[in-house]
Formats: C-alpha cells, structure tokens, sequence
C-alpha cells in the first residue's frame, strides 16, 4: 500500500481523516456473496433487452450494447475511489478463481461497499497494476481506482457475482441560490478544501506532540490535481468512516462533494480546536519524582 502520511498526523483523526497503512487483511477476502436483498435482481427498465446469466468463465467487462459492461464485483468494507491506491490479500478459493480468469482476460473488476447484508449501488473500478502469485495460490495485488459505476443487475452470483453496470460521471446540477459569502467556482472550493486539511493537520500534530518534516502551511494536498479528481483524493482520506465516503462516491456533482467535504473538515477543525483550547487550559501535571 501507498500510504498518504501527509494527511494521517494523528489518531485523534479518527474516524473522519485516517488512510491505513496496516498491512492487506485476511478478512477483507471472507464477505459472503449468497444473500445481498438490496440488489436488484430484475431487469432494469432502462435497458431495452433483460439480462441473460452468463455462462462463460470469462467474467471480463466486455460490452453489451449501449454504455453497459458485464464486471465481476468484490464486495469489500470499504470504499475505493477513482485514483486510490488499495492493497488485497486473495485467498479465498472463489476469488482466486476470479483472479485466473482476470490475468487471461480483463485486470479490470468491481470494488464495492458492502455491509455483510447488502451491497452499494455504487462502486468503482479497480485496475490490477501489480500482483504476486504465492506457490499455494494465493494472491497479493496492488489496485488502483479507475472509473465509477453503478450496478443495474446481477448476471451471476456464483462462484462470484458479476453485475451489469453503467459508468457514471460527474453531472453538475444546476446553480442553486447562493447565501452571502458562497461560491460555486470549483477552483475556489477546492481552495477552501485543501486550506481546511491543513489548519486539522496542524493542529492535530500540535496535539499530539508531533513534528513534521515541513510546516503543514507548506504542504501541496492538492498536488495539481483538478477539483474533481481533488475531491476523490480527499474522500479516501476518509477512511474510517465508510458511509460518508460512500455518500461522496454517489455524489454526480464536485462541487456537492466539495462542499460536503469542507464541511466534514470544517466540523472536524472545531473539534480539534475545543481538544486543543481544553489541553491548554489543563496541561498534563508533571510527573512524580
């Protein structure tokens, strides 16, 4: 995994800003696929044909008609965004499967949130850029996000669910009124953004009593990125909270997610601000001698 530890300072983050550096875990590969009832299991009334059960082996995304692909999901715990980084351990016997027929054909499949009980409507692509084949057939890829989709239906559901989904995009909505003060320009909201993860890094690393290689003010989050690809960064810093960043997936708008971004930071530098207010006004008493 690449961790991002510009922006995971402190624990004190947690839930709101963490990126793991832990190691790909075990658990992440156990998710039963036998029952997801918020799925759809009927055609969807936008296509013009219904769906037919693959038969193939062959799970890889090719095209069916109009902007539809079939994809094989992996339903996971968490939330992967269009250029995260996300490590997986295989070994789990039906996506080691998936993975044989994956290095044959398509290094594409779907990552997709899921609770145990249902899965996202939801999800995002994830591209195998490296992998490792152990001598007991294990697997141990390194993924990177590419584009979003949503699931129309299942195809199959054994020995892995492959899905019919339709990519989605960004579909600004239309100006709303604006309040004194706001702006819709997203240069400037990603601005505002990247200012408000500075001033939580800060003042986290203050309570923690941790020095950084460089000042926080001086730290380049944004990286060149344009607002779009920016906000899927500071969505995956989210880590922890795998419902919000859910809710920033869906989002079709950037400035929407944007803006509920800032305010997800915003609400978190006042937290950090009150810890700090009350750790100044009661210090740590020395230790005994």
């Amino acid at each position: 995994m690449v961790p991002i530890t510009q922006i995971t300072p402190s624990p004190i983050l947690l839930p709101l800003l963490r990126r793991s550096s832990h190691p790909p875990c075990r658990r992440r590969c156990r998710l039963s696929p036998a029952s997801f009832p918020l799925l759809p299991q009927t055609p969807c009334p936008f296509l013009s044909h219904p769906p037919r059960c693959s038969s193939s082996s062959s799970p890889s995304p090719d095209p069916i008609h109009d902007d539809t692909v079939e994809l094989p999901l992996f339903p996971l715990p968490l939330v992967l965004f269009p250029g995260a980084i996300l490590p997986l351990q295989i070994f789990e016997f039906r996506y080691r499967i998936m993975m044989h027929t994956l290095l044959h054909t398509d290094l594409r499949f779907g990552v997709i949130f899921s609770d145990g009980a249902s899965l996202a409507p939801v999800g995002c692509v994830g591209e195998v850029v490296k992998h490792e084949r152990l001598v007991d057939d294990r697997f141990f890829l390194i993924c990177k996000g590419q584009e979003r989709f949503r699931v129309l239906n299942l195809t199959r559901n054994r020995p892995y669910l492959v899905a019919r989904v339709a990519w989605l995009e960004d579909r600004p909505l239309p100006p709303k009124p604006l309040t004194a003060g706001e702006t819709e320009d997203l240069d400037t909201l990603a601005v505002e953004v990247e200012k408000h993860m500075r001033d939580v890094i800060r003042i986290s690393n203050r309570l923690n009593g941790k020095e950084t290689k460089e000042d926080a003010e001086a730290m380049d989050l944004r990286r060149n990125l344009f607002p779009t690809p920016f906000s899927f960064f500071v969505g995956s810093t989210f880590e922890g909270a795998p419902r919000e960043q859910q809710a920033l997936l869906e989002l079709e708008d950037t400035s929407a997610r944007l803006r509920r971004e800032r305010d997800t930071l915003r609400n978190t530098l006042n937290y950090l601000t009150a810890a700090s207010a009350v750790k100044d006004a009661f210090p740590s008493s020395p230790p005994a001698t």
